[in-house]
């Protein structure tokens, strides 16, 4: 039986990384390293206990560092992995310091390397993520990306083998999970929302939490809305604002990180989303529910050019213009954009007829 290294570490890659494991497992020997980049049980080890998710082989419990060494204390550890394990594959999602580190052990190693969520492309390089991304890209050898857009991106950029159209991991999940997830509406009770009445909001990315006037213009927005604004608060969001003494207006409730099914069950029963959560924006979509993207950009163009997703940067006036839409947006189409739930099923057929 082929043996594949599986390398995870941040919670979008234990959502993409738990469909995908359970079909791989039916025809490969999966070893699961998790890096550590979230580690709290609140970003981690919920999401392995409520997802079904194997433990893992080996947790690295890398994290809280500058990007650099993060990244490079991750790549000596996954490649002493590499190295003991000597697998035929190795498997990274999407576009974190871990996802990156995987990418660079393997091929230095000389081993294939399959990328989840290949060619997507904000075009800002002041993002680590996309960094992260276009590097992956170029030395990966199967590009499992979302749609036909995230193809035509690796095309431009001259990578012409080993593209396959796949649909979106996150999709599966979301199809198998948000049944589930009705049932579970722990947080809900307990904050006694009721549907439809709050915003749901999630606050995390560098461009936002270290530039002071950003994420101080963004909780100004927030106390623009008529309705309680629920934001489960990453780490590095709660400790900038301590660090720049910016007032939480009081329509904002602040939370501990909550798990996925918890998670989801606030975002289908929420009147809108505010994110600038990459994974977020598609879980949005995928639920039927209005996005509002405090980014200046978005991976996922298409979401927004089927108007159900709004890009508003920092900026009040955007804001205000995206919440007057978002009241009549349910009605609009809701066309699929990224594959019909079974990319998991797609990615091991195509791993199991080339490997």
């Amino acid at each position: 039986m082929k043996k594949i290294v599986t390398v995870i570490g941040a919670r979008p890659q234990f959502i993409k990384a738990a469909p995908l494991s359970k079909e791989l497992r039916k025809y490969f020997n999966e070893i699961i390293v998790h890096t550590g980049q979230h580690y709290d049980y609140g970003m981690s080890e919920v999401f392995f206990k409520e997802l079904d998710i194997p433990e893992p082989d080996h947790n690295l419990n890398i994290n809280g560092f500058s990007h650099g060494r993060m990244t490079g204390e991750m790549l000596s550890a996954i490649e002493q992995i590499l190295i003991e394990e000597k697998p035929d594959l190795v498997i990274v999602y999407g576009d974190t310091n871990s996802t990156l580190a995987g990418a660079l052990a393997a091929v230095k190693l000389y081993i294939p390397i399959a990328h989840i969520e290949a060619g997507l492309r904000s075009y800002n390089r002041k993002m680590p993520e996309e960094i992260n991304r276009v590097l992956t890209d170029q030395i990966s050898t199967w590009l499992f990306v979302p749609s036909e857009v995230a193809k035509i991106n690796l095309e431009k950029e001259g990578i012409k083998k080993g593209i396959h159209v796949v649909g979106d991991i996150m999709y599966d999940a979301i199809l198998h999970n948000s049944k589930r997830a009705k049932d579970y509406s722990r947080t809900k009770k307990e904050l006694s929302l009721e549907n439809m009445n709050y915003l749901l909001a999630t606050i995390h990315r560098q461009e936002n939490t270290d530039d002071e006037n950003r994420l101080s213009n963004i909780f100004k927005i927030f106390s623009l809305v008529r309705e309680r604004v629920i934001l489960p608060l990453h780490p590095r969001t709660r400790n900038k604002l301590i660090e720049y003494n910016i007032k939480v207006p009081d329509n904002v409730l602040l939370i501990d990180p909550v798990g996925y099914l918890d998670m989801i069950d606030l975002m289908q029963n929420s009147f809108a989303i505010l994110t600038d959560s990459g994974g977020v924006q598609k879980e949005a979509y995928y639920l039927n529910v209005p996005c509002i993207t405090f980014r200046d950009e978005s991976e996922w163009v298409e979401t927004v050019e089927v108007g159900w997703n709004f890009i508003v940067g920092a900026d009040e006036g955007k804001f205000l213009n995206a919440y007057k839409k978002v009241h009549n947006i349910r009605n609009l189409e809701h066309p699929l954009l990224y594959g019909d739930g079974k990319t998991a099923e797609k990615i091991v057929n195509i791993l199991n007829e080339t490997l």
